[in-house]
């Protein structure tokens, strides 16, 4: 890959202030672009495991047409309107805000490729972000880059279980008729073997009848008693307390 001084922008300048931030997701490492090291002028660069904790102070810089549309190296494309930017070691993709010391200006980039190659240099801004923090005039900017961690869909899950007040009910459904909502409690105490009850509530429009079963006692219980209520039938319920 070329790593050239004369990069420039568009001939007129674009308008870059509609791009949103990169929003931080839990997407997996590139397998292309995180070797544990690699070698670019004569200079090791080791790669980090993971960005959790980073934090630095340094010079941001930017880059722009000449590598609009090739491949980052992340195996990416480029995309000089796009929220993202080049990092020497943190793993990729990583999220981080980037803030702008002379004048407050913060965004958040995904780090999807290496850079810059420069001495004092720390990060590598796309056009948009670089426009966005207002470093495209002078080229470079005094910045913070501070790592931003994505919560996996397995640590959400287990902080709403920790969350939980067991024992708990399921509310399977809620009908106007008293008697459909007795014909669906008795089916479902019969296929799951849990006790339930009808819970009425007064609502503007008139009564309705709730059907709750239960009570489960603990994640377990109620991951399995869930995981079965679609073969049941109920595509939709809500956990109450």
């Amino acid at each position: 890959m070329e790593y050239p001084n004369d990069d420039y922008g568009p001939a007129r300048p674009v308008d870059v202030s509609h791009v949103p931030d990169a929003v931080p997701r839990d997407e997996p490492y590139s397998k292309y672009g995180n070797p544990s090291s690699y070698t670019v002028r004569g200079r090791t660069y080791h790669v980090l495991d993971t960005g959790e904790g980073y934090r630095e102070k340094g010079l941001a810089s930017w880059y722009g047409l000449k590598f609009h549309g090739r491949r980052t190296s992340s195996g990416e494309a480029y995309d000089m309107y796009a929220m993202t930017a080049a990092h020497k070691t943190l793993p990729l993709p990583t999220w981080v805000r980037v803030t702008n010391l002379d004048n407050g200006s913060s965004v958040v980039v995904k780090v999807n490729d290496r850079g810059p190659f420069h001495s004092g240099r720390i990060i590598d801004l796309s056009y948009a972000a670089a426009s966005r923090l207002g470093v495209l005039g002078k080229g470079t900017a005094p910045v913070e880059v501070v790592a931003l961690q994505v919560e996996k869909p397995a640590t959400v899950a287990a902080k709403a279980a920790d969350a939980r007040q067991f024992p708990l009910w399921v509310q399977a459904g809620a009908f106007a008729s008293e008697a459909n909502a007795r014909l669906l409690l008795h089916r479902l105490e019969g296929l799951s073997g849990l006790q339930g009850r009808i819970r009425p509530l007064e609502q503007l429009s008139g009564r309705i009848y709730r059907v709750w079963l239960g009570p489960v006692s603990s994640e377990w219980q109620l991951q399995q008693l869930t995981k079965k209520l679609p073969e049941w039938g109920i595509e939709s319920y809500r956990v109450v307390q």
